[in-house]
């Protein structure tokens, strides 16, 4: 017998504070990044605050997008990350 996936875990809302990328999760939880500690966030540590500011969420929440920085960060790889942050 197959054991059930779990539903994966989506992006309902971001912001930003106090140099933090703050995201609200599908499951409940709350994730705090702190973007300019990450070294493989450098580009977003870089980006002005204009263009930190447009993002839009991938299609279903897996992923945030910044159009101007064309780069994104996919939530498995925060979530990944979770016990360094």
């Amino acid at each position: 017998m197959l054991a059930k996936q779990a539903d994966p875990v989506r992006v309902r809302a971001i912001r930003f504070a106090d140099e933090r990328l703050l995201l609200e999760l599908s499951d409940g939880r709350n994730l705090s990044v702190p973007y300019k500690r990450i070294p493989w966030l450098k580009w977003l540590a870089k980006a002005t605050p204009k263009q930190r500011a447009d993002w839009s969420l991938e299609p279903g929440g897996y992923a945030i997008y910044w159009n101007q920085l064309d780069d994104g960060i996919e939530v498995c790889h925060l979530l990944a990350m979770e016990s360094l942050a």
